[in-house]
Formats: C-alpha cells, sequence, structure tokens
C-alpha cells in the first residue's frame, strides 16, 4: 500500500511516500507562501523519484493540526482532493509526533474519514464588520 503523507501546518512543508510502515522518500522544503505553487510539484517529484505516479497512491495521511490557517487549509485540500478524485482512503491526524505513524496505522487497519477537516487549535481572528 502506497501511502502519501501531508504536513504543512509550519512554512517547513513535508511530505513522504510510504510503503506500508517503510519510507520509500520524504521531502522537507521552506514553502513559505510559495506552497499553493509548490506542494503539487513537489508531490509529483517525489513520486517519480520512486518511479511511481499519482495512480499508485493507495491512501493519504494528512496532518490535521494544529498549525497555520493558510497552510493547514493547503494541504489538507490538496489531500482531500485527491483522496476524492483517486477514490482512496484518507486520514487525519494531529498533534502528537506521531501523527504519521498512528495515520498509516488506521489506513492499514481499512478506516476512511472520507475527508479531513483542519483543527486550528484556537479560536479565528476574525475582524468584525464595520457598520
Amino acid at each position: 500500500m502506497i501511502i502519501l503523507a501531508i504536513k504543512t501546518d509550519q512554512p517547513q512543508a513535508f511530505i513522504a511516500l510510504y510503503n506500508d510502515n517503510q519510507e520509500l522518500a520524504s521531502h522537507r522544503w521552506e514553502a513559505g507562501k510559495q506552497l499553493a505553487e509548490s506542494l503539487h510539484q513537489t508531490i509529483k517529484d517525489l513520486l517519480q523519484k520512486v518511479d511511481s505516479n499519482w495512480q499508485d497512491i493507495d491512501g493519504v495521511v494528512g496532518y490535521s493540526g494544529p498549525g497555520s490557517f493558510t497552510g493547514l487549509r493547503i494541504g489538507i485540500t490538496a489531500a482531500n482532493t485527491l483522496a476524492y478524485a483517486q477514490n482512496i482512503p484518507i486520514v487525519g491526524e494531529g498533534g502528537a509526533e506521531d501523527w504519521l505513524l498512528r495515520g498509516i496505522e488506521r489506513l492499514e487497519n481499512g478506516q476512511n474519514d472520507t475527508q479531513i477537516v483542519p483543527e486550528y487549535g484556537a479560536d479565528p481572528h476574525i475582524t468584525a464588520p464595520k457598520h
């Protein structure tokens, strides 16, 4: 089972490919404000590195938070879209450092969240409308 992991809660983004519990390849990069522009190409490059393509992905583990509002939105949207388009399972895990191992275990146990919802860790800071 080829699993794509996505974590975009910080300016330094992380993606990885696993075959069950064994890491095939991973990549960290300073995505910053270019995350939306760089995420898909970076995933594609990582897939090519292990002689795979989008159709080879059997499941997705996405980091659900807490973290950056924009970063989480971009990563989770990409993960949800891929899972929906490929009709593959997706699970979201957050919090502790073992998020990825928990997510892989959940996928291997046949679990599917259908879609991930971000957990920002705090209420949004939204400016009240002017009357």
